[in-house]
């Protein structure tokens, strides 16, 4: 007998490309029937079925304060109400501008000046690329195994065939020569980044890197691997792209960088991109950067970028209340409950004997099947990924919702409270046992 979610899956494969609208939610790693979500609030979300789960991927980390919390719906529904879109500057873009602004700073360390708001993650890495080739007349930029920067074409590369050789496409329908202008090193790897600016260093125009990988599971940089990025790069002309897209004003409310200048590890990126958090779970991403390198955008300087639904008045109106409303206790109480929740995990683990690390980058973490936490992308791929998919399985029998693959973070929200994170401790111990049965 099927229930809901069967039948729609059924049937949104006849209208849909594999049933889903973005890969990973089609369960393909994982196995069985995606669950379409009907509704979420606070830390929980029901589906199509009407069953209701704890959740912990938050929208894939916008639902920084918990699913539909009423003021971020208050504002929204007032935004609604004045004008869906306008095609034209309205006074929100500038109050969320300013507050991007303040937020990213440590002591008299400003390096966002300036910031363009856009629709999507993909759309701020694209122009923050193209930014960093109109800032320095040079085309070449270098990538990390396992990073992910959105789908653009030059972004869809794999590596070559050695550390320094120019990138292959990664996916079908990206030509060869946009593959060719992307130079794909392992990550945390200080002698591949020596090694490509040592062969390619007058060409390239900037470094891109997830400030904390979180695509290929959680890889945190090594100590000073960042800081050795904006060094290298700045030492041969070049730039320094830090993607904080998924980690911006969800581990810290100046972002991954905040959180690593807290610590004393000192870098200064020329151009961040930003998105999930900032738009507060509706369809908004920018980027930002010192004055004279964003000013070269349009229409002040010779860099075109546009958009019809940049700035939307709704998501701005998400965006600026769920900043606002991120204090730091708010962060606080979500390090926290990752703090309880990882040593959980690791412990029912360890109770089952199953071999695995618990990778950290601030409140984010998640499982690797490995006796220690990856470094790099090959290091993540060597790990027994087979024995997530039970473990997955298990815990959404128990009412748990995690993300349908082991190469993703797990989300807390400040709704995650006192019963949620009990329940989901209770839940640990099965599935663990599961994972350690698994074949």
């Amino acid at each position: 007998m099927t229930d809901r979610n069967d039948d729609l899956f059924d049937t949104a494969r006849t209208v849909i490309p594999g049933g889903v609208n973005s890969p990973v939610r089609a369960y393909g790693s994982v196995g069985g029937t995606p669950r379409f979500l009907a509704s979420a609030r606070g830390a929980r979300v029901t589906d199509a079925a009407g069953t209701e789960y704890i959740d912990l991927v938050a929208s894939w980390g916008p639902a920084l304060l918990g699913h539909a919390h009423p003021e971020v719906v208050q504002a929204v529904q007032e935004a609604a109400a004045r004008g869906l879109s306008f095609g034209a500057p309205t006074e929100g873009e500038v109050e969320l501008a300013q507050l991007i602004t303040d937020r990213v700073r440590h002591g008299d360390v400003r390096p966002v000046e300036r910031v363009r708001l856009v629709s999507t993650g993909t759309e701020a890495t694209m122009t923050a690329i193209r930014l960093a080739r109109g800032a320095t007349g040079r085309d070449l930029l270098v990538k990390f195994s396992g990073h992910y920067h959105g789908h653009s074409d030059g972004l869809l590369a794999a590596a070559g065939s050695g550390v320094a050789t120019l990138a292959l496409p990664g996916s079908a329908g990206v030509p060869a020569p946009i593959a060719a202008q992307t130079l794909v090193i392992d990550y945390n790897d200080p002698e591949a980044l020596a090694a490509v600016f040592a062969e390619h260093g007058q060409r390239i125009a900037a470094v891109i890197v997830e400030a904390a990988s979180a695509n290929m599971g959680v890889v945190a940089p090594q100590t000073g691997f960042n800081r050795l990025i904006a060094e290298t790069a700045h030492a041969h002309g070049a730039l320094m792209i830090l993607d904080e897209v998924l980690t911006g004003f969800r581990v810290h409310p100046a972002g991954f960088w905040g959180l690593q200048q807290q610590a004393g590890e000192e870098y200064q990126p020329d151009i961040i991109t930003f998105g999930k958090v900032v738009g507060g779970g509706m369809p908004l991403a920018a980027l930002g950067g010192r004055a004279e390198i964003m000013d070269l955008l349009a229409p002040v300087g010779p860099v075109y970028q546009a958009g019809t639904l940049s700035g939307n008045p709704l998501s701005v109106a998400a965006g600026l209340a769920t900043l606002r409303l991120a204090t730091p206790e708010v962060y606080a109480a979500i390090d926290a409950a990752a703090d309880r929740l990882a040593a959980s995990l690791d412990a029912a683990l360890t109770d089952a004997g199953v071999v695995h690390a618990v990778p950290r980058a601030g409140n984010l973490f998640g499982v690797a099947f490995l006796p220690e936490a990856p470094r790099d992308y090959a290091q993540a791929q060597r790990q027994e990924s087979f024995r997530y998919a039970p473990f997955f399985h298990a815990m959404r029998e128990q009412g748990v919702a995690l993300p349908p693959s082991v190469f993703e973070a797990w989300f807390l929200t400040a709704a995650h409270g006192e019963e949620e994170l009990a329940a989901i401790e209770a839940a640990l111990p099965a599935a663990a046992s599961a994972a350690a049965s698994a074949a």
